[in-house]
């Protein structure tokens, strides 16, 4: 069990929309043997799709709008990448994925460097202390002078910074980066996008080959910028860097191959094994000898031809066998698991076991939520997974009467991801979709015509935000439901909410209720529901 504990290595890449997290994602399974050949993510002369982009509209939008799990070995390693989306319109679904890692790469676009979605992704693991190695994109293109950019990372990502790698210029003139912490001189080959072998060892920055290699004038700026990084920058510590106070800094170009193998190198010796997850009982240790685990992300249609819904498990402690009864905690229900799987994007390997670190997918029939734990026995659940208030409200209506079921089947599946929530109003039958960000309908209303063959219109909706009521008496809450009727919706747990039409309204209606309590999680007001006395 030790082994296979410090053999995983599970980590999420993640940055602002095109910086190039995809495409590093798929120079990494490159060097991991996972894929022959790396797809465009975007270019329209190469009609392969990335590996991580395996929906419709990902391969059409050139964006990523969902997480993927990715699995390969390289150095001794089992290594499990989950590529998230950048977009802020789907950070839901990032801010998840990172609650199921161990650490981060951030990657950051040379020219444009620290951006809004950046910092709001870093603050995240920095309430975690989630160890964060930073990789600087398109050294190809003319950037930010590199010292500036050192600066910006770590005034604006508020942590230590330490270059394991240092560029020798960059754009037309970007000749290649200096491992710092392995001592050698890696050279660029321009247009060059195959794997490269080929690295020029120089053990001394002093030696006359490093003239020979880049020329006089960019040996000597080279040497300078060593001689002021070991001076300004203390000594690298991998202990620093679990700990989440160091981030170390590499450089190079994903579109090209390079500056990649350095990265994944680096990472293999120095990233975390699996570490310990807070639950409401205790922290769970991940050498223990029971199974637990928790459901962080869930897709319908993973296989369009099956209709298959996944569940996405990250395994925390003990081994997960295929077949054996587990506690599903919040029904206190036994579920089996036939035909668990490992991930390379939507491709799909039934696996028997599965040790902490590890991601499996669940095949699920609706029994499944995220946050969802499944444990030995033990009565605990995970905690740390957010739920986000919706802040976008818009009606569903069906284009197609003669399809009402399969939009009504299509919008459950899709909501019960956690790309949206979805709300009834009993009054009329009404389908209210709500998100944080407007790109998720335009993705809604793809899938359910792709996947059910359901069309629909999206009508706007001038809600503020939705709230969940409970009461301790149920006189008070049904009262207060049948008075506020047209505001009053049910989530997919038949919760009640209330739609506040703006803060001022939201604000007089909770003064003026103070036998109603009002809250912005479905989970705290589930929670609160099912308390003893509630």
């Amino acid at each position: 069990m030790h082994q296979e504990i410090e053999k995983r290595r599970t980590f999420a890449i993640i940055s602002h929309p095109d910086a190039g997290k995809t495409t590093l994602t798929e120079k990494l399974l490159l060097f991991g043997g996972r894929i022959r050949e790396a797809g465009a993510v975007k270019s329209n002369k190469i009609d392969r799709a990335a590996t991580s982009d395996f929906l419709e509209i990902e391969k059409q939008r050139g964006i990523s709008v969902a997480t993927s799990v990715m699995t390969f070995e390289y150095g001794g390693k089992l290594i499990n990448i989950l590529d998230t989306p950048g977009h802020k319109d789907f950070a839901e679904d990032t801010y998840r994925t990172l609650s199921a890692v161990d650490s981060v790469i951030l990657v950051i676009d040379s020219a444009k460097g620290v951006e809004e979605q950046t910092k709001r992704l870093m603050e995240v693991c920095r309430m975690r202390d989630t160890p964060v190695i930073v990789f600087v994109n398109k050294l190809d293109r003319d950037g930010r002078p590199t010292f500036e950019l050192m600066d910006e990372l770590e005034e604006m990502l508020d942590i230590r910074v330490r270059p394991l790698t240092w560029p020798i210029n960059m754009g037309q003139r970007f000749k290649g980066v200096y491992n710092l912490y392995e001592q050698n001189l890696y050279l660029f080959n321009p247009g060059k996008t195959v794997v490269e072998d080929e690295r020029r060892l120089i053990a001394d920055l002093a030696s006359d080959d490093l003239e020979q290699e880049i020329g006089e004038t960019d040996a000597g700026q080279l040497r300078d910028d060593v001689d002021l990084i070991e001076g300004v920058y203390e000594e690298f510590s991998v202990d620093e860097y679990r700990a989440g106070r160091t981030a170390p800094v590499f450089f190079g170009s994903a579109l090209n191959n390079f500056g990649v193998r350095e990265l994944l190198e680096t990472f293999v010796q120095i990233s975390p094994p699996p570490a310990p997850r807070p639950s409401t009982l205790r922290e769970v240790q991940p050498d223990e000898a029971t199974f637990s685990g928790f459901v962080f992300k869930i897709h319908a249609n993973l296989d369009p031809r099956h209709r298959d819904r996944i569940a996405f498990l990250r395994v925390c402690s003990g081994r997960f066998e295929r077949s054996k009864a587990f506690l599903h905690v919040r029904s206190n229900k036994q579920m089996r698991f036939s035909t668990p799987y490992s991930f390379m994007a939507q491709k799909k390997e039934i696996i028997d076991e599965a040790f902490p670190g590890d991601v499996v997918g669940l095949y699920d029939r609706g029994d499944l939520k995220i946050g969802d734990t499944l444990t030995e026995g033990e009565q605990l659940t995970f905690t740390g997974i957010p739920v986000f208030s919706p802040a976008i409200f818009k009606e569903l209506i069906n284009t197609d009467p003669m399809r009402d079921k399969q939009l009504r089947k299509g919008i459950k599946q899709l909501t019960e991801e956690g790309v949206a929530q979805l709300f009834t109003q009993r009054i009329g039958n009404r389908l209210i979709v709500g998100t944080v960000g407007d790109l998720q309908f335009e993705v809604i209303q793809h899938r359910l015509n792709a996947e059910y063959g359901a069309s629909c219109r999206l009508k706007p909706l001038s809600y503020y935000k939705a709230c969940w009521i409970t009461a301790d008496a149920k006189k008070d809450l049904d009262d207060f439901m049948q008075y506020r009727e047209p505001q009053i919706a049910w989530d997919k747990d038949d919760q009640p909410v209330y739609l506040a039409e703006s803060q001022w309204m939201l604000q007089s209606i909770i003064d003026d209720n103070p036998k109603i309590s009002f809250r912005f999680s479905s989970e705290v007001a589930a929670a609160a529901t099912a308390a003893p006395g509630a």
